[in-house]
């Protein structure tokens, strides 16, 4: 297969920017960085691979998952189908609890999936310890992993369990990205993620905000007096979200990404 045909036949499946991901797989057949690619011959001894890597994007594969790895943060960080890949809209989160945490000890991280959210705000926060909790246990193996890629193995716990019953004490920081798309909705979503990435971690009831319900009225106990919970929302959420605040927690910020869409709430005790 030559690169030409791989782009026209990625094309043809829908990926956009077809050309440059056909870069990507070409890279990573020929065992070398993106950016160490020059030109787009197809080696002979790299052609099997390109052949094979090319067909799992084209069915719609995640490139994140064929790579076996994607950037966070400042951090890379393995993939893989029992987590989520984590998303540049995640980082929201990040952005926000540097602006009001100014000095954290203790993170807590529900639902932690890959890892994450917590070890990007363990990079953050040097003095800080962290705790990740996920009831699959391969994506706390994964996050285990991802902390020790990462040099945050020492500062870092993850535990399986529910998010809501698994841990007790109190944190300085809680970073939370539930599902919260609508189980409706799910149909609709691109193939790369409805067919390859866990529903329980995109879906949350018929309305999307089942999570949410769960978890909200729990925070309060979690948190130091001085503490912050900073929770991933979806689109047009956040009115929703604002109205489940239970008495003991106060919304002070709804914090857009980069595209402005509103997508990280944050809240303190009352």
């Amino acid at each position: 297969m030559t690169f030409q045909e791989a782009s026209h036949l990625l094309a043809q499946a829908g990926i956009e920017d077809a050309s440059r991901e056909a870069r990507h797989l070409l890279a990573l057949a020929r065992g070398i960085e993106l950016r160490c690619l020059i030109g787009t011959d197809v080696p002979p001894a790299a052609a099997a691979r390109f052949a094979t890597l090319v067909a799992r994007r084209a069915a719609r594969e995640p490139l994140a998952f064929i790579a076996g790895h994607a950037g966070f943060w400042t951090l890379d960080l393995e993939v893989g189908p029992a987590t989520l890949i984590p998303r540049a809209d995640s980082e929201t989160l990040i952005e926000a609890a540097r602006a009001h945490a100014l000095d954290a000890r203790l993170i807590l991280d529900l639902g932690t999936g890959s890892g994450a959210l917590l070890l990007a705000a363990l990079s953050e926060f040097p003095r800080a310890f962290g705790v990740g909790v996920d009831r699959v246990a391969a994506a706390a193996a994964l996050a285990r992993r991802n902390a020790r890629r990462n040099g945050l193995a020492e500062r870092s716990a993850f535990l399986t369990g529910d998010w809501d019953t698994a841990i007790a004490g109190r944190f300085d920081i809680i970073l939370i990205n539930p599902p919260y798309i609508a189980e409706s909705a799910l149909a609709a979503l691109q193939p790369e993620v409805r067919d390859h990435e866990p529903h329980t971690a995109l879906a949350a009831g018929p309305d999307g905000l089942a999570a949410y319900r769960r978890l909200l009225p729990r925070l309060g106990a979690l948190l130091t007096s001085r503490g912050i919970a900073v929770l991933e929302i979806g689109e047009g959420q956040g009115e929703d979200i604002a109205r489940l605040v239970p008495p003991d927690l106060r919304l002070v910020e709804v914090r857009a990404d980069l595209a402005c869409i509103p997508r990280a709430v944050v809240l303190t005790p009352a």
